[in-house]
């Protein structure tokens, strides 16, 4: 078996290293939430840091209650006893495959480390393309058929996996998409895996929502963390909320967790337990998260729509995935190869996610452009109109004027020197 670097760390490794080296790069090629942490979580871990017990490996108890809450005010009923709490929903994701077992359905496009931790298990991912317009979920009319496929060959598919709002188009399925797919889950006997890591970032809150585990409450998975709600990457914490009536699956998910990583960090749970709790503090920073993630999101989808990109307009999180297929400048190989060595663009190639390499489809991140400090990040939280930071403004002209460049590329123009040749200690 061979195992590299996830696309996403290797590319924000290369990225920093030609910062580093003094060229300008515009970083748009990291899932990270650009904004700094809350002072009460702050203040939460450090009053928490002598505790330094393994505790139990499904989590605190204080922790596995406030995220059955999170969920129960959401409409989701749920036992704290059918809570796994884990060193970020990455892991818990690579532990419950590890438990279920078997062959995975995984949308395409979809996030770099489904198919990557299904490999490392020995199972196989099928990529089933989304329904036009949708994203994070795979196609219910296609799924059926691809399952029937693999398992007359004599694979078996246990489960398929679901992204709400998506990674990496930024797209929301539709409440019809999900039902079609419970309805195709119950008749293949498919546990459904719901990563829903950016639910709380939803540009309009009022766009309905449906989670497979408010029609399938006895298959469905839950996944989420505070990595992009509350910017606590780092942290590693993450929380899983199993089927009702899951008792084993919980067992085989508390023995792969007891292998690997014991338990979460106690003094991080103690901060995740106030912060699923849903304080008014957090609930405003991330109400103000939400509107710049959308903000700045709607702001970069304009630049790509003004040279010709199809891309969809974002509904969550802080990703969107144009299409530059129309310039004819090579796959997603050669259009990130191009943005990032000619223009100073970092992004990430639509290959890595799955997609067909022939497609010039790349998957951008906005979350970096809010300032390289913690003063100008939260200056960018907090202005009734962040576009008009400078710094924030600027990111976008440079923006703007790379892509304008890579747009003329295809007309065969001469193009004046972009910035990202010349060193310079400019934002990012």
């Amino acid at each position: 078996m061979t195992v590299t670097l996830s696309a996403t760390l290797a590319a924000n490794e290369d990225i920093e290293r030609r910062r580093r080296a003094g060229e300008r790069v515009l970083h748009l090629a990291f899932g990270e939430a650009g904004l700094p942490v809350h002072p009460a979580l702050r203040d939460k871990l450090a009053a928490a840091s002598e505790r330094n017990g393994y505790g139990p490996v499904a989590g605190a108890s204080e922790l596995r209650t406030a995220a059955a809450g999170y969920w129960t005010r959401r409409g989701l009923t749920t036992d704290p006893e059918l809570v796994v709490c884990g060193p970020g929903s990455k892991s818990l994701l690579y532990g419950v495959l590890l438990a279920i077992g078997g062959d995975i359905v995984l949308p395409m496009p979809s996030w770099v480390s489904y198919a990557a931790q299904a490999d490392l298990i020995g199972a196989r991912p099928i990529l089933v393309p989304a329904p036009p317009g949708e994203g994070g979920v795979p196609n219910p009319d296609l799924v059926a058929a691809e399952v029937r496929l693999a398992r007359a060959q004599g694979r078996t598919v246990s489960s398929v996996l679901v992204t709400l709002p998506d990674n990496p188009t930024g797209r929301l399925a539709t409440p019809q998409s999900i039902a079609r797919l419970v309805d195709v889950a119950r008749e293949l006997d498919l546990m459904i895996i719901s990563d829903e890591i950016y639910r709380d970032l939803m540009h309009d809150p009022a766009l309905p929502y449906t989670s497979p585990a408010d029609l399938a409450p006895e298959r469905t998975i839950i996944t989420t963390g505070l990595s992009k709600s509350l910017a606590l990457g780092g942290w590693r914490i993450g929380v899983a909320r199993l089927p009702e009536g899951g008792h084993a699956l919980r067992r085989r998910l508390l023995a792969v967790a007891s292998e690997i990583w014991s338990a979460p960090a106690a003094p991080v749970q103690e901060a995740a337990a106030y912060a699923f709790s849903e304080p008014i503090e957090l609930t405003e920073r991330i109400a103000l998260s939400r509107r710049l993630h959308g903000v700045l999101a709607r702001a970069v989808h304009a630049r790509f729509a003004e040279i010709g990109a199809h891309v969809l307009m974002p509904q969550g999180g802080f990703y969107l995935y144009p299409d530059l297929s129309h310039l004819r400048l090579g796959g997603s190989a050669e259009i990130t190869k191009i943005l990032l060595e000619e223009h100073g663009i970092g992004v990430l190639p639509g290959h890595a996610f799955g997609d067909d390499p022939s497609a010039a489809r790349v998957r951008v991140a906005v979350s970096l452009l809010y300032g390289e400090t913690t003063q100008e990040r939260l200056a960018a939280l907090t202005s009734p109109d962040p576009l008009r930071l400078p710094w924030i403004a600027d990111n976008l002209d440079y923006l703007s004027m790379g892509l304008k460049e890579l747009s003329l590329t295809r007309h065969g123009a001469v193009r004046e020197h972009h910035p990202a040749l010349v060193p310079t200690a400019c934002h990012s």
